[in-house]
């Protein structure tokens, strides 16, 4: 697998406010969609609540997946995610700002259609940074024997999802939906709304969970006898004077807008729901007998595989192009001089990250006294080559970095994975984990030799000018 870059990043115009109910609160909420920056993704904001604060759409906060896929975060929870994020997956915006003002996004009809509205009345916009898209190069599947549900991902030149459903019923039986390609979401699949058998309706209404469904936003398959008492119940409940069944096994609340909707409303889910990975995803996604909890563990599972890949995936430098800094400039800016100077060029460097390199030889003197029998370079110091390459990034920041020293605040989360031996090119890559501040570097480190990842770290420093 790889990941590569395809296109630029979409975020909307302007803001723009929907306001409905929640499915399972009944709670009135008003839903902001708001322009978010580059590399941002999905995030939701709890405006209700001190402090305003945000969950990010991720994997790993999901708390909960009965009746829908629920996130927390520090004790703050968002119910219900998956409409909202499978419109914005389908209509392809890679960052936005989800504002809340309660726990539930409004249920609406039950689909993502209204939000697909909003967003497109709010307008779609380009924006600098490069959209990355992970492609998949292997099958990876995940089981969940209990229920037996599966979901597999393979590779195909684009994202695609198809949906197989058995839900044993003689008014639901088996039902397939396929998605061929991402701009086809609006038409084929943004309308299919939730559904429900009876059953599990008078079980939500005994227990009181179902307080915003009106019979407008869900589909409601009668899968036993409708009983005099569940006719009141339901009638109260929903406010109508008279329910009956269709000749189709449904109530007569609305009409399908396809004979398989329950299956176009369950791959609407899993688009929400792997939108929870946080990349774009390259591959073929076929889901049978999909659920929120098999979806969710295997969002888990992909983003958890992405994520080493990521790290392991060794940059790419062209080492014959003329470097960024010899090592003259380099010394005209770090105090450090041989033996203990560990970098011999810089490659590459934004306000954002830098590149250097060390050719480590068999005359370094440190070989001298360790492990002389057996040479390999002492991990403390690549961390060292490592916080001379990232103070090259903090020294940039100044105008006279010749009188300013940079030292060491904290090392943290350091990994040896691999021997660095003579002969061995060391390539490190640092990148600012948040920006710089009164000259303070929070910096996550990188070494790579040998086309792999040999040594991780976080670093922090700070530059102080020198007496």
């Amino acid at each position: 697998m790889s990941d590569i870059v395809v296109g630029k990043q979409r975020t909307i115009k302007k803001e723009i406010k929907l306001t409905g109910v929640g499915l399972h609160t009944g709670k009135e909420v008003t839903l902001t969609f708001k322009p978010a920056p580059e590399n941002h993704g999905y995030a939701f904001c709890r405006i209700d609540l001190e402090g305003n604060p945000i969950i990010e759409a991720d994997a790993n906060y999901v708390v909960n997946t009965q009746r829908g896929t629920n996130l927390e975060k520090n004790g703050v929870s968002i119910q219900t995610s998956e409409h909202v994020l499978a419109a914005c997956v389908g209509l392809e915006i890679d960052n936005l700002l989800i504002e809340l003002n309660a726990s539930e996004p409004p249920i609406m009809d039950g689909s993502s259609k209204f939000f697909i509205e909003a967003l497109e009345q709010a307008g779609i916009v380009e924006q600098e940074a490069e959209r990355e898209e992970y492609i998949v190069k292997d099958v990876i599947s995940y089981v969940d024997e209990e229920s037996g549900s599966e979901i597999i991902v393979m590779p195909s030149d684009e994202y695609q999802v198809t949906t197989m459903v058995d839900f044993g019923t003689k008014v639901l039986g088996t039902q397939n939906a396929s998605l061929k390609r991402l701009s086809d979401f609006k038409k084929e699949i943004a309308d299919a709304r939730t559904f429900s058998f009876l059953h599990e309706l008078e079980m939500l209404l005994e227990h009181g969970l179902i307080k915003g469904g009106d019979l407008n936003n869900a589909i409601v398959y009668v899968d036993k006898e409708l009983s005099p008492s569940t006719m009141e119940k339901l009638k109260v409940a929903f406010g109508k004077e008279s329910i009956a069944i269709k000749p189709n096994g449904i109530l007569d609340n609305l009409t399908l807008h396809y004979p398989n909707e329950a299956a176009r409303h369950k791959l609407l889910d899993v688009i929400g729901d792997i939108a929870l990975i946080g990349t774009r995803i390259r591959g073929k996604i076929i889901a049978n007998k999909p659920g929120h909890y098999v979806n969710t563990q295997f969002a888990k599972k992909l983003s958890k595989i992405i994520k080493i890949e990521k790290r392991n995936k060794v940059p790419q430098f062209d080492l014959s192009k003329e470097p960024l800094m010899d090592i003259n400039k380099i010394m005209g800016m770090l105090p450090h001089r041989p033996p203990f100077l560990l970098i011999d060029r810089i490659l590459e460097m934004s306000d954002k990250h830098v590149v250097g390199l060390k050719n480590v030889t068999m005359n370094e003197p440190f070989f001298v006294g360790h492990f002389p029998g057996a040479p390999v370079m002492p991990g403390v110091l690549q961390i060292e080559a490592m916080a001379q390459t990232g103070g090259i990034l903090a020294l940039s920041t100044v105008p006279d970095p010749e009188n300013y020293l940079t030292y060491f605040m904290k090392i943290d989360k350091v990994k040896f994975k691999q021997q660095v031996l003579p002969g061995d090119t060391l390539i490190f890559k640092l990148e600012l984990i948040t920006p710089i501040r009164r000259g303070i570097c929070h910096m996550q480190a990188f070494a790579y030799a040998n086309g792999k990842l040999v040594t991780e770290a976080e670093l922090m420093a700070q530059i102080v000018k020198s007496k």
